[in-house]
């Protein structure tokens, strides 16, 4: 074959060659944007569901926060809520919070679990700085009926955004004085929740939280002269203390001072 054929032949064999090697090219960089896309989708689909999972446990730490009402002044009585968690953690947190009751006459500090739940900011996060109570507000003591017990705080925190439910303190002044011999007695109830759990940390799947009276407790203080005795202060780890001013009638007053131990366990 000639100089001039062999040239041909080459050129032959090239144009026959590129349609092939483009195919090549443009099939493997479809696989890869393929796989990335993929990879994207995918990434995109499970924060979805982290964020409808964060959701769905806030309607089941408010539906918990009804159980443990419903139980806590029911000597022996038990309810359930069940979880689902596939992104996050539900932790039990023993002694995690402590509260310290302080009148005139007498001081009380008694520490209570807290129930939590933690998902990694990897999949779902709420904003730097984002902290709001979805049950009650930071007060560490009610005295209104309308005021939540509970306090369930929703809060981005470090490399994770959080739900955390405790309760507070609750003074209930019971109507008018009442008169014994001679002396009008004010009557004023502080009531307590508190939490018993053991450190536990429930990974994914579906769990049914169970929350049951272990104990109700009354101790009385007084009676004192009113005198001072009109303010009920309560302290909590780090947070302002906040008092309430009761509208007590001249004579003496009687703290009965009551305790729902409840149970939160699996």
């Amino acid at each position: 074959m000639s100089g001039a054929g062999v040239h041909r032949h080459i050129l032959k064999n090239r144009r026959a060659a590129s349609p092939a090697v483009s195919m090549v090219i443009i099939t493997a960089a479809t696989v890869v944007m393929v796989l990335v896309s993929g990879s994207y989708a995918f990434q995109v689909l499970e924060r979805q569901q982290a964020a409808r999972e964060f959701e769905t446990v806030q309607k089941s730490i408010l539906a918990f926060d009804d159980a443990v009402r419903d139980i806590a002044w029911d000597r022996g009585g038990s309810r359930s809520v069940r979880f689902t968690t596939n992104y996050g953690i539900m932790r039990l947190m023993s002694s995690s919070k402590s509260f310290q009751i302080t009148t005139s006459q007498f001081s009380y500090t008694f520490t209570t679990g807290v129930v939590k739940y933690d998902m990694p900011s990897s999949y779902f996060t709420l904003g730097n700085g984002y902290s709001s109570y979805i049950l009650g507000d930071e007060s560490t003591v009610v005295s209104s009926l309308a005021d939540s017990f509970g306090q369930a705080l929703v809060k981005q925190e470090a490399g994770f955004a959080s739900i955390a439910l405790n309760y507070r303190v609750r003074v209930s002044q019971e109507g008018p004085s009442t008169l014994v011999g001679s002396t009008p007695i004010n009557y004023v109830d502080i009531l307590v929740i508190r939490l018993n759990c053991t450190d536990l940390s429930l990974g994914s799947g579906d769990f049914d939280l169970v929350a049951k009276n272990v104990g109700l407790n009354t101790t009385s203080y007084g009676p004192y002269p009113v005198g001072n005795a009109g303010t009920i202060s309560v302290a909590s780890d780090g947070v302002p203390t906040k008092s309430i001013q009761l509208d007590l009638e001249n004579g003496q007053v009687m703290f009965n001072l009551i305790i729902a131990d409840v149970r939160v366990s699996t």
